[in-house]
């Protein structure tokens, strides 16, 4: 069965976005293991928001968009139709999900949105949380962690430390 991963940056005080929505505090001084991370997974989930912010993505002059190849799924209750740049979800999002996680294939990249992410974890269904923790202190903003209403154990598996001061944590979730 496929990995569902959630892969993201987050401020060492646990904010994924500035209280403004910006993320302008993430580093994009190097790829810090995107590339690599990117050959394990062939299928992405945005929430509906997360979605609207990558369509404005455009990778640096002279380099093609490493994103272009991989399936997009898009979770939303606002969009009625998919799209031809990617496929929308709605409806149970467990059993979808369930269904996508048993499809064959590489592993899955739970990119952003909170709602989503909150669901998911609460129905189980992740299984690897990777955190890109960036050496700054926002204060306020978007937590990435939430009210889970339980305990959900984690397992380091592993750990990347950067002369930047970026250091990223792979966890496996205990299920």
């Amino acid at each position: 069965m496929r990995k569902l991963i959630v892969g993201l940056a987050i401020t060492l005080d646990g904010f994924i976005e500035g209280p403004n929505g910006e993320y302008d505090w993430c580093f994009t001084d190097q790829d810090y293991g995107m590339t690599e991370f990117l050959k394990g997974i062939d299928a992405i989930f945005y929430g509906r928001k997360s979605w609207e912010m990558m369509k404005t993505y455009s990778p640096p002059e002279g380099t093609e968009n490493p994103w272009k190849h991989i399936k997009n799924y898009v979770f939303s209750n606002t969009y009625k139709k998919g799209g031809e740049d990617f496929e929308l979800v709605t409806g149970d999002v467990a059993e979808e999900v369930k269904k996508l996680k048993s499809q064959p294939g590489k592993n899955i990249w739970m990119f952003g949105g909170a709602s989503l992410n909150d669901s998911l974890m609460k129905a189980g269904l992740i299984d690897e949380i990777g955190l890109a923790v960036h050496p700054i202190l926002l204060g306020r903003g978007k937590p990435f962690f939430s009210d889970y209403g339980q305990r959900i154990k984690l397992s380091l598996s592993d750990c990347k430390t950067y002369p930047s001061g970026l250091v990223y944590l792979t966890y496996q979730v205990q299920h």
